[in-house]
């Protein structure tokens, strides 16, 4: 049974962070375009990135923890769209103006203030997305709000930042991540609410409200991950969890509802814990070597850990039998906290621990010695990890730490999203040591012309095209809130005034591709450029509207062809009425006496048997007037002879 959950008193607090990639020409800092490539790279190079310490000798506890990882950045390049500032071989540029303004526009649309001088800073990050050891951040405005369903909503603050290089893959045995510097250094806002949702869908509504008025303006790239929500969560009793990269807006209510969940299940194991009696110095243990339980296992997972001159550690966890196991969120337990932990601090594969074994051809007998050597109680559980001894310790002493959170609660930690909207350990939170001024960027003055000019130009808000949209363009409420969601919205504003029907525009940019996705197509490698041409081609009567599925699916799998290129290989090309006339004449003559004995039920029969030698090379409307009045004209010729 689904527990219901009491939001209000759980005392739920949810706050946002947006980042929105800017469709600019130039990157932030330099004069490289803003692209993103799948090209192959044409050149690379490596980097170590070590922690510095703040202006006050202070170390950022997120940026010591991705140290300690030792890992070596190999960075992907292009000559022609990464420069020396990417591969911190040069200082930066001055802030890209373009940039600037269309933040200022965004912040206006937000009610938010401007500051009178922007000036840039450094945010320490060296988990290897930023060449440099840190990223390049920029306060623009603070103090803004929106509306929301009669809400007022506080924007604290607007910023102004470089986006980080992409990460194409790792070779964790290897300890090299592998990044590419196409997206390093493009223009990305950030708006930051105040924690006032207090309910997973009033989080996503707020979202979906900033995400309207960053479309509105026609001035942000689209497309999966040019736009990336970060939520803040905690519950009464809780802690504040930061949980990056969510992607898709309606993964956003169900994210906060799971990670509630994920909250309130860690308390009841703090409460279990407490009155087991259990207490942080239980857990001062060492790592004890049991590696000779294994010298005769039938585990091939064991047998392979130790052929490569591993070894097998475990600890005792006092009074945590049967909690380790306990389902926290779906498909997720107490035991995968652990794992992920052990993972990022110790750089092993995984756990086993008591409440899952015997398994993975651990027998019961191997399991029983384990618990005789730690000397466990029957309310004990174990951990064991298999591997470099160097790395098994540090993964145990995560697990360690990490049991020890458990007495408290729910520890303050940067989470990832996961595709089921369940979320995993990425960091501990970083503090306030991150932060100090970049000394290579002139400041930037924003004047009251500049603010002015800006106003003048605003773009419709969203509610007033929506309300454009229904009246003028005849569109359902629905299709419109739909387009209006939408990453394409630009486009089908500027198809429309073109002559494309408004409602077919906004059907295939929505309905269309949202089906073709569903059903495995690849809509990201269609370019706004095959969407504006099929639209514009279909409303030509280039080719049919039933044809723009099949044209669609076929761009997909060969981006680089295009229109012309699909509706040749695909038998496409348009009849017209005369041809189409001519074949529904020949149907009807073939199959004369069915549709003798059908009479005017034959329409159905004829439709089905015409349309599926003629879908996509004509449109169905013309099919079915041309196949009503050739029936007729057979029927009444039948019964006259």
């Amino acid at each position: 049974m689904t527990e219901k959950i009491d939001y209000e008193k759980l005392g739920l607090k949810c706050g946002l962070e947006i980042h929105q990639m800017l469709d600019t020409k130039h990157k932030l800092f330099c004069a490289c375009p803003t692209e993103l490539r799948k090209d192959k790279p044409h050149f690379n190079f490596k980097r170590r990135l070590r922690p510095t310490r703040s202006e006050l000798g202070e170390m950022d506890p997120a940026a010591l923890f991705e140290f300690k990882k030792g890992r070596v950045f190999l960075y992907e390049a292009y000559q022609d769209s990464v420069c020396l500032v990417e591969m911190d071989e040069e200082p930066p540029h001055d802030l890209n103006r373009e940039a600037l303004e269309i933040a200022l526009e965004i912040a206006l649309l937000l009610n938010a203030k401007p500051v009178d001088e922007v000036h840039v800073m450094r945010k320490i990050v060296i988990d290897g997305s930023n060449t440099t050891g840190f990223q390049r951040t920029a306060l623009i405005a603070i103090d803004g709000y929106i509306d929301v369903n009669g809400k007022r909503v506080p924007i604290q603050t607007i910023c102004l930042e470089e986006d980080a290089a992409r990460k194409i893959g790792e070779e964790r045995e290897k300890g090299v991540v592998v990044y590419r510097l196409d997206r390093l250094g493009i223009p990305l806002i950030e708006i930051a609410t105040g924690p006032v949702m207090h309910t997973p869908e009033e989080a996503q509504e707020v979202a979906r409200r900033i995400g309207r008025l960053l479309r509105v303006t026609g001035k942000v790239k689209r497309g999966l991950g040019t736009i990336r929500q970060d939520l803040n969560v905690s519950i009464a009793g809780g802690a504040r969890v930061e949980i990056k990269g969510v992607q898709r807006l309606e993964h956003i209510a169900k994210i906060i509802e799971l990670e509630v969940k994920r909250q309130l299940n860690l308390l009841r194991i703090r409460d279990e814990l407490k009155r087991r009696g259990v207490k942080s110095e239980d857990l001062d243990v060492e790592p004890v070597d049991v590696t000779h339980v294994f010298e005769k296992t039938k585990s091939r997972i064991v047998r392979k850990a130790l052929s490569k001159g591993g070894v097998a550690l475990a600890i005792k966890l006092k009074g945590f039998a049967g909690l380790i196991g306990r389902e926290i969120q779906p498909g997720r337990r107490l035991g995968t906290e652990f794992a992920d932990h052990a993972r990022f601090w110790g750089g092993v594969g995984g756990i086993f621990h008591s409440d899952e074994l015997p398994s993975y051809g651990i027998s019961a007998e191997e399991v029983k010695r384990i618990k005789e050597v730690l000397k466990c109680e029957p309310s004990d559980a174990f951990v064991l990890i298999l591997g470099p001894e160097k790395n098994c310790r540090d993964a145990l002493k995560a697990v360690i730490r990490r049991a020890k959170e458990a007495l408290i609660g729910v520890p303050e930690e940067t989470r990832g999203a996961n595709p089921d909207c369940t979320t995993r350990y990425l960091r501990p939170m970083p503090g306030k040591a991150r932060m100090y001024p970049e000394t290579d960027i002139r400041p930037a003055r924003v004047s009251e012309d500049m603010l002015a000019r800006i106003r003048e130009s605003l773009p419709e808000f969203p509610e007033v095209k929506l309300k454009r949209f229904v009246e003028e363009f005849g569109l359902s409420k629905d299709l419109a809130e739909k387009i209006l969601d939408s990453h394409y919205l630009p486009l089908f504003e500027e198809v429309v005034s073109r002559g494309v029907s408004p409602t077919l525009a906004a059907t295939t940019l929505t309905n269309t591709l949202v089906e073709l996705r569903r059903e495995g197509i690849d809509i990201e490698a269609l370019s706004e450029e095959h969407l504006r041409d099929v639209l514009l081609k279909v409303t030509s009567g280039e080719i049919s509207k039933e044809a723009i599925s099949q044209v669609l699916t076929y761009l997909s799998r060969n981006p680089d062809r295009n229109v012309e290129d699909a509706v040749k290989a695909l038998g496409l090309t348009v009849m017209s009425p005369e041809e189409v006339r001519e074949y529904v004449r020949k149907v009807i003559s073939e199959h004369r006496r069915r549709v003798e004995k059908l009479g005017g039920r034959a329409m159905g029969f004829l439709m089905g048997m015409v349309m599926k030698e003629l879908r996509g090379r004509a449109d169905g409307k013309l099919v079915s007037e041309i196949v009503r009045e050739e029936l007729r004209r057979a029927l009444s010729t039948s019964s006259s002879s």
